[in-house]
């Protein structure tokens, strides 16, 4: 009888919210359907694809719209089927067996998933009880415990916070290991070391165009990097990794930036907007002990009653995300966040006077 190695026995899938919900703020998406906007721009260009041929493995189109959407050469941007797929990459052909990679606790899950799969040594450093980062710290760690590589998300995802830019040069310069910075949220803020990159040997940057362009149905992302690590990345990766249609997508969007600048924007103010309202709440009940002051495109909320508050959205078809002591909201239209807002304030009510 077949039986799975020891590794994949212990691997567990992951976990999003399924079903279906009239408003959906658990996924971090843009409330934006770019397909509203563009559809008939992209339809054209779809048109002009040659379904019977292999796409272009460089996925040459959407890293130059890329590369002019950031204002960085091309000779430092790989294409690939999402980030996932580059964290993938990178934790197995960039590391070896045994190696150590080091996370920061918390953060997105699927670093440490990825190291495990491919049998590194993932140790992970708790973050501080304000849920920042210490450069100082990771330095140290690094540096003393023969740390190969360190990967984390800034801004945070989940905590919603981020570290300057300036920090992450510091971090960048001061360890001997590779440095790979998930940027998935960084259009929200102003901290990105994109315009670093071709300074520093040992840093990633991973992209995203999930997020603020709205393009998560594509599965498009990028790693920014010097040119060594980029021949690497190219030369390890699948030969047709990126798919012709989502190539014409991407290039059709990102050559749109005044559109993508306005709704990115436009999500910043609901977050915003969503964030002070929560922290209204938090003043009306104790319960919610603790609102993060976010640079994302989501409010991350330190909650004893996470699970009843999730458990009660979703009998009012509203997901979010509950993640243990904590719920988080990603920003939606000022609809969404009204009837998320209001729907809370009647769950906490209802549970306060009950007590």
């Amino acid at each position: 009888m077949y039986e799975l190695n020891s590794k994949l026995k212990k691997v567990e899938p992951y976990d999003p919210v399924e079903g279906q919900y009239k408003i959906r703020l658990d996924a971090n998406e843009s409330y934006f359907n770019i397909n509203e906007i563009l559809g008939d721009k992209i339809a054209e260009e779809i048109k002009k694809v040659d379904m019977n041929r292999y796409p272009d493995p460089l996925a040459t189109p959407a890293v130059k719209a890329f590369s002019d959407y950031y204002g960085v050469p091309e000779k430092y941007v790989t294409a690939a089927n999402g980030s996932d797929e580059l964290i993938s990459i990178i934790t197995s052909c960039f590391l070896e067996k045994g190696d150590k990679i080091l996370t920061l606790s918390p953060d997105f899950s699927m670093y440490a998933f990825y190291g495990s799969l491919y049998e590194l040594n993932v140790e992970s450093l708790p973050k501080e009880s304000s849920l920042q980062i210490s450069i100082p710290k990771v330095i140290s760690y690094c540096n003393n415990n023969k740390i190969k590589a360190v990967i984390f998300s800034n801004p945070c995802n989940p905590t919603s916070l981020g570290v300057t830019k300036q920090d992450i040069i510091k971090l960048v310069k001061n360890v001997f290991c590779l440095v790979i910075v998930d940027e998935a949220y960084m259009d929200f803020w102003d901290q990105s070391v994109l315009d670093e990159i071709g300074i520093y040997d040992n840093l990633i940057i991973l992209k995203t165009c999930s997020k603020s362009m709205g393009m998560a149905g594509i599965r498009v992302g990028f790693a920014v990097a010097g040119e060594t690590i980029t021949t690497a990345l190219r030369s390890v990766k699948s030969p047709y990794n990126t798919d012709t249609i989502s190539q014409v997508i991407c290039k059709t969007v990102l050559g749109e930036k005044e559109t993508l600048d306005r709704f990115c924007a436009e999500i910043v103010e609901s977050r915003k907007s969503l964030q002070e309202e929560i922290l209204a709440l938090s003043k009306k009940y104790v319960k919610l002990e603790k609102v993060y002051d976010s640079v994302t495109n989501f409010v991350f909320i330190k909650t004893s009653l996470s699970k009843e508050i999730y458990e009660k959205l979703l009998e009012r078809s509203i997901s979010i995300r509950y993640m243990g002591s904590y719920i988080r909201i990603t920003a939606g239209s000022p609809e969404e966040n009204a009837a998320v807002v209001s729907a809370i304030d009647e769950i906490l009510g209802a549970m306060e006077r009950s007590e």
